[in-house]
């Protein structure tokens, strides 16, 4: 399973995180969330993958955040509908067009200043769970997002440190893959291991982490991440 770490917030902080070379890293753009990111993203490597978190957002709102922070994943964590999610696909999708215009004009131009070549993006559609949820409220999303993401059902969007009851995924009914969130923490390797012997955990792409491993709201603890990552490996080679 990849690991995705989220609600980075401080430059330093990032900077550490990245040396563990988790598989993606989280940056929450909903000026709500006490994880709300400003400023710019400083150079991370080139394997991890940055995701942008947005909650409700305008399309033009998130496509100016995947400009300016070379955003490789957009995650979707309010009621956005599938015709939103497909918008915002069709939208970006002619944004790289018109800078790949002018990328080529530019060349021909042989102006000095290097454009940034746009990404094609992925798209990330949260749903809450609280007792048991009902997977047919999926189908309207398969054919316009890239993963599906399952988080606790609280007060607040998402970093409640909650868990909710995984056997529902006994009733998964796509084959979609998923990133897997909502208060993990180290307490829940064991049941994470177990987790693995759910027939829809062969879909989970990814476990998503983020206040359980926090000294502060956005200040992640290096060490715990650390020790997290090298026992999700051992249990992903069946060592534990």
């Amino acid at each position: 399973m990849k690991l995705k770490v989220c609600g980075m917030k401080y430059k330093d902080n990032i900077i550490e995180v990245a040396k563990l070379q988790p598989d993606y890293l989280g940056f929450i753009f909903y000026e709500k969330s006490s994880r709300y990111f400003e400023g710019i993203i400083p150079d991370v490597p080139k394997s991890i993958k940055k995701v942008g978190v947005f909650v409700n957002a305008s399309i033009e709102y998130i496509l100016e955040k995947i400009i300016t922070h070379n955003l490789q994943l957009v995650q979707l964590h309010g009621n956005e509908a599938p015709e939103y999610c497909n918008k915002l696909r069709v939208r970006h999708s002619e944004f790289i067009s018109e800078s790949h215009h002018e990328i080529l004009n530019q060349v021909q131009n042989n102006t000095e200043k290097k454009p940034i070549k746009p990404n094609t993006i992925e798209i990330i559609k949260v749903f809450s769970i609280k007792d048991d949820f009902d997977f047919s409220k999926l189908e309207p999303y398969e054919g316009v997002c890239d993963y599906f993401l399952f988080d606790t059902n609280g007060k607040l969007p998402g970093g409640n440190g909650l868990t909710f009851n995984w056997d529902v995924f006994n009733d998964y009914t796509s084959t979609k893959p998923f990133f897997l969130s909502g208060g993990i923490g180290l307490d829940e390797i064991e049941n994470l291991k177990g987790f693995k012997n759910v027939v829809a955990s062969k879909y989970c792409h990814t476990i998503d982490v983020n206040s359980k491993f926090e000294i502060e709201a956005g200040l992640k603890n290096i060490e715990t991440l650390e020790e997290f990552k090298k026992q999700l490996a051992k249990m992903d080679k069946n060592e534990i």
